[in-house]
């Protein structure tokens, strides 16, 4: 028996003794366009200074800097390919969002700050990269390692094109550390396309769900949900919500509905042992930030989700849509309480294309919460 792995997919562990006759590549601020032996050709860039003794080929070009309010393209790749891993450094924001177009659409199948793509939606930019929180997430396709270190693996494929960009919404210019690794060779016809979705509503209306994801349609596999919550008003638990999969000829009930936030997430009992939260971060799983109450301005505690749907994807072939509730209880009478918190979510998923146009994305303003 012969077998081979002709196609630019990574299908796992055993498959990579098995020869293929895919090609691989990287981008980077030190081979931008991922040509073989394009890399460490630079002659300026964020590190001449700092090479200055030391010459062509010793890091002239680390990263790149997005001048506040500008769009910076990372990569626009010719097809049949696929993305394999996405490495980010450095600072982040909310106001730093990533888009991928898939095969030449006008509309993104990705939309999201970088920090939520990450699983990492309540980092607070700071002037100084080193300093501020830091939280870590291992999970299989996510991962954020000190100090931010931020690293995505999920199987991106595309037939025609590839074009990310990541557009700078701050009022300062960011030195953006990235690296994009690919490969390139046959894709196979039934494979569908990587989407992503952010969505917030800051503060949820009582008796309203929050959407996660709509208005999808197509053929597909939905493979992970993150989420992020910040409390308003009174205490008590919070995480009653059921989350509600609507599946193609859905309307009024879905045809998954959970128990509740935690259990979703793979806790139970409200996540709390010995009278304290506890968080955790595994491959397919987490609740991986509680942040308390740390100083007279940063009063909200907040929570830090994700869920992935690697092993039990949830599939659809024409239409899906996603809802959680947000609801908890009272402290008297044992009933529950209707929230208003603050929600935010990013949905992951494949389709087939085309992708319809999502939702108008937050204003900057909108997307910043906190204070420094």
């Amino acid at each position: 028996m012969n077998l081979n792995c002709d196609t630019a997919l990574s299908l796992g562990l055993g498959t990579l003794p098995l020869l293929s006759n895919s090609v691989s590549r990287s981008i980077s601020p030190e081979n931008p366009n991922g040509r073989p032996g394009g890399g460490g050709r630079a002659t300026s860039g964020t590190g001449l200074s700092a090479a200055r003794d030391l010459g062509r080929g010793w890091k002239i070009s680390p990263s790149y800097m997005i001048p506040a309010g500008e769009v910076l393209t990372l990569a626009d790749i010719e097809g049949p390919g696929a993305i394999q891993s996405v490495w980010f450094g450095g600072n982040v924001s909310k106001n730093l969002v990533l888009r991928i177009y898939w095969d030449g659409q006008s509309n993104p199948s990705v939309e999201c700050p970088i920090t939520d793509f990450f699983a990492y939606g309540w980092a607070r930019a700071k002037s100084n990269s080193f300093k501020g929180p830091f939280y870590q997430v291992t999970s299989l396709p996510v991962a954020v390692n000190p100090n931010k270190g931020c690293n995505c693996f999920w199987t991106m494929p595309f037939q025609k094109h590839c074009l990310v960009t990541l557009e700078n919404r701050m009022d300062v210019d960011y030195a953006c550390y990235y690296q994009i690794n690919y490969a390139l060779g046959d894709v196979p016809e039934n494979s569908s396309y990587f989407h992503a979705q952010y969505r917030q509503t800051f503060p949820m209306t009582a008796g309203k769900d929050h959407t996660i994801l709509d208005g999808v349609s197509g053929r597909g596999s939905y493979v992970g949900t993150v989420l992020s919550v910040g409390l308003n008003g009174a205490g008590n638990w919070w995480g009653e919500g059921e989350l509600k999969f609507f599946l193609d000829d859905d309307e009024e009930f879905p045809t998954i509905c959970n128990t509740g936030t935690e259990d979703y997430f793979g806790g139970s009992y409200d996540w709390e042992v010995d009278g304290k939260y506890v968080p955790y971060s595994t491959p397919y799983m987490g609740m991986h930030l509680v942040e308390e109450q740390g100083s007279p301005y940063h009063h909200q505690q907040r929570f830090s989700l994700y869920r992935w749907h690697i092993m039990d994807p949830i599939r659809f072939r024409s239409r899906f849509r996603l809802t959680i509730q947000d609801l908890g209880w009272m402290v008297l009478g044992k009933k529950y309480l209707q929230r208003r918190d603050d929600i935010a979510s990013v949905a992951f998923w494949y389709q087939t294309l085309p992708t319809a146009p999502f939702p108008k994305f937050p204003a900057p303003d909108e997307l910043e919460v906190w204070g420094d």
